[in-house]
């Protein structure tokens, strides 16, 4: 019997990174999807803040080579990977030198958030969709940590559609009370449109004329993790709303087991 596959798609990922708890939540989840008896793959961003040395980081030339256009400009995509201490597995990572190589992540040396946070969310959601196609690697489960994944969910159920690498994927978004989206305004919208999908679907992202990411992925995932045990209130009362799959918040020593067992729980459905 073949496999089942999971793809942790996060912003990131203990020990490279450790901006939020889902840095220490998403270390501790491939583990245990593995010990569950599937196979597991994990993609984040390559900040500049991860020392490529220390960790064994090296390009993987046979993915590395595309093109992503943010805003009508071409980004190069390159694509490191490294093995994660004490396991046996692979953690991939997407970057590009304009993006990405700088050695602060998300705010610069005065706490001032970037400018370009917006394209480098929209860099990367596209480029994780791109990069699994290259993979050939077709992912049962893809489960999205954190705001900059936010836009997957939605480019799967649309644009991706019809791909048949993800003809059987679910995907399952993680709603936490991380969001950035604070800093954003409504240019994210134009610069999130690409073939198949208009400005004016993007819609679901806005609330009150404001950014709320977990709102819109919310809406085109296949199932639902509550990420905190008190959300926003906003977001509680959307995942209230959801028709579909809703795993309640566990502490962070079962959310491992918990997860793997909510992935099992929408595979046989």
């Amino acid at each position: 019997m073949t496999k089942k596959r999971v793809l942790i798609v996060s912003q990131e990922m203990n020990p490279y990174t450790e901006i939020s708890k889902i840095s220490a939540l998403v270390r501790s989840l491939p583990q245990k999807v593995q010990s569950g008896g599937m196979e597991v793959r994990v993609l984040m961003p390559k900040y500049g803040t991860i020392n490529e040395r220390r960790h064994r980081l090296h390009e993987v030339v046979r993915l590395s080579g595309m093109n992503i256009i943010v805003d009508d400009e071409d980004y190069p995509l390159i694509i490191k990977v490294a093995s994660l201490p004490g396991a046996r597995m692979q953690v991939y990572f997407l970057d590009n030198e304009e993006f990405f190589k700088r050695k602060f992540i998300f705010n610069d040396a005065d706490e001032k958030p970037f400018e370009d946070n917006q394209e480098r969310m929209v860099f990367f959601c596209k480029g994780i969709l791109e990069t699994v196609k290259k993979f050939g690697w077709p992912p049962d489960v893809i489960h999205c940590h954190g705001w900059m994944t936010s836009f997957i969910p939605t480019y799967l159920k649309t644009v991706y559609k019809n791909e048949a690498i993800f003809a059987e994927s679910k995907c399952v978004y993680t709603a936490y009370n991380d969001s950035y989206e604070g800093h954003f305004n409504d240019k994210l919208l134009e610069l999130a449109t690409i073939n198949g999908i208009e400005r004016e679907e993007l819609e679901i992202y806005k609330k009150d004329d404001k950014i709320r990411l977990h709102l819109g992925a919310l809406v085109h995932a296949d199932a639902v993790v509550k990420g905190d045990e008190e959300l926003d209130s906003d977001i509680a009362e959307a995942i209230g709303k959801l028709d579909k799959p809703v795993m309640e918040y566990s502490s962070d020593e079962t959310l491992p087991v918990d997860n793997v067992e909510f992935y099992k729980s929408l595979l046989e459905e």
